[in-house]
C-alpha cells in the first residue's frame, strides 16, 4: 500500500480546504459583497459537489480507472480557477467558483474509493492515512492567517492556486489499486440506497453539514465582527483540526470497541453542543477554545464513522458511487443549504439564532440516526 503517497495527497486536498473555508467568505467581504450574496456565493461550491461527485463517480465505477478521474478533475480545477483572479461581479465570479468547483468536487469521493480499496479488509485504519489532510489544513490556516492579516484576503488567491497544482502533481504518482469492479450477484446501487437504514444514514449526514453550513460560511466574518484578528481566527481554525489530528490517530480503535453507529451519535451530540457554545459565547475564549476542540468529534469522528458505514453498504463496483452519494448530499447538498439558510437568518435575526438552529438540526439528526441507522446492512438483495 502507497502509505506515503495516498498520505501527501490528502495533505494537499485538505490544505486546499485550510485556505478556501476560514478565508474565503472574508475576501468575498473585501469585495463588498454582504452576508446574503456572501452565503448565495459559498453554497456554490457545495452545491456542485451535489452534482459533481456522482457524475464523476458513475463515469470512474464504468471505467474502472477513478485516479484518471481524479487526475482530469484536478488538472481541469488549476486551469479555471486562473480565471477568479481578475473576476469580482457577483455573476461571473460565480460562474467561475461554479466551474472550478465542480471539477474539484470530482476529485475526494473518487480518491477515498481508492483509498478503501488499498486498505481492503483493514478499514479501519483509513484514519490514519486522512490524518494527513488534518495536517495539511492546520498548516495552512495557521500561516495563511498570519500572510492575511499582513497583506489582506487577497493572498488567499495564489495560495490556492499552488496548492490546486500540488494537488495535481500528487495525483500523478498514484496508480489504481487491483480492481474489485465485479462481484457476483451484486444488486442495483438504487436497490441498496432505497433501503430504509441507508436513507436514513443519508439524511443524517445532510442534516449535519446543514448545521455546519452556518459554521464554514460565517465562522470567520463572526469572529471578526467580535474582535479578534485574522491571525487568531486562524489559529482557532486550526485547534479544531488539531483536535481532529489527535482524534484521527486512535480512530480505528474507537470504531473497533463501539462501532460506527453509536460513534456517529455521539459525534452529532457533540455537534449540537458546539454550535450553541459558539453563539451564545464568542467572548468567552476558554469556552470558544472547547467548541473548537469539538471539531474532533463534529468533523472527525463523524466522517471516518460515516466513511466506514459507505464502505460497508456499497461495496464493489458500486463504491466510487458510494463515496459519490455521501459526498454529494452531505458536504454538497446539506453545505449548500446550510449556507443559504445561515446567509438569510444571519442577515435577518443574527449570528446567535443561526448557530442555535444549526443546533437543532444537529439534535434532530442524532434522534434519527438512534431509530434507524445500523452497522452493516442485514441483507443485500
Amino acid at each position: 500500500m502507497p502509505y506515503w503517497r495516498l498520505s501527501g495527497f490528502y495533505l494537499f486536498y485538505f490544505a486546499a480546504l485550510g485556505a478556501l473555508v476560514p478565508f474565503w467568505g472574508l475576501y468575498l467581504k473585501q469585495l463588498g459583497f454582504d452576508a446574503l450574496a456572501i452565503g448565495e456565493l459559498m453554497a456554490i461550491p457545495m452545491a456542485t459537489k451535489f452534482i459533481a461527485p456522482y457524475v464523476w463517480g458513475w463515469i470512474g465505477d464504468y471505467l474502472d480507472q477513478r485516479m484518471l478521474i481524479v487526475r482530469i478533475g484536478a488538472f481541469l480545477t488549476s486551469l479555471v480557477f486562473l480565471g477568479v483572479f481578475w473576476l469580482q461581479g457577483f455573476w461571473e465570479l460565480g460562474l467561475a467558483m461554479a466551474l472550478f468547483s465542480f471539477f474539484w468536487n470530482a476529485v475526494l469521493p473518487q480518491f477515498e474509493a481508492v483509498t478503501l480499496q488499498y486498505l481492503r479488509d483493514r478499514v479501519a485504519r483509513y484514519a490514519r492515512i486522512r490524518v494527513w489532510g488534518s495536517i495539511g489544513f492546520v498548516l495552512t490556516v495557521t500561516l495563511l492567517g498570519i500572510a492575511v492579516d499582513k497583506q489582506g484576503p487577497g493572498i488567499v488567491l495564489p495560495v490556492l492556486f499552488g496548492i490546486y497544482l500540488a494537488i495535481w502533481l500528487s495525483s500523478l504518482s498514484i496508480a489504481d489499486p487491483e480492481s474489485t469492479h465485479v462481484i457476483d450477484g451484486q444488486p442495483a446501487i438504487f436497490t441498496i440506497f432505497r433501503q430504509p437504514p441507508v436513507m436514513v444514514f443519508f439524511l443524517v449526514c445532510f442534516l449535519l453539514q446543514a448545521g455546519h453550513g452556518v459554521y464554514y460560511a460565517f465562522f470567520s466574518i463572526y469572529m471578526e465582527e467580535v474582535g479578534y484578528s485574522k491571525t487568531f481566527i486562524g489559529q482557532l481554525w486550526a485547534v479544531g483540526v488539531v483536535a481532529e489530528v489527535g482524534i484521527f490517530l486512535f480512530m480505528h480503535r474507537l470504531l473497533q470497541r463501539f462501532g460506527a453507529r453509536v460513534v456517529l451519535i455521539a459525534s452529532l451530540l457533540a455537534a449540537a453542543l458546539r454550535w450553541t457554545l459558539i453563539g451564545l459565547f464568542p467572548l468567552a475564549l476558554p469556552t470558544l477554545l472547547f467548541a473548537q476542540v469539538l471539531h474532533a468529534a463534529t468533523f472527525g469522528t463523524f466522517h471516518a464513522s460515516a466513511i466506514h458505514l459507505v464502505h460497508h453498504y456499497f461495496r464493489g463496483r458500486h463504491q466510487g458511487r458510494g463515496q459519490a452519494l455521501y459526498s454529494s448530499l452531505s458536504f454538497g447538498a446539506g453545505g449548500a443549504v446550510g449556507s443559504l439558510y445561515g446567509g438569510s437568518v444571519w442577515t435577518g435575526l443574527g449570528p446567535t439564532v443561526a448557530f442555535s438552529t444549526a443546533s437543532g438540526i444537529s439534535l434532530l439528526a442524532a434522534l434519527l440516526a438512534w431509530r434507524w441507522v445500523v452497522n452493516d446492512l442485514d441483507t443485500r438483495t
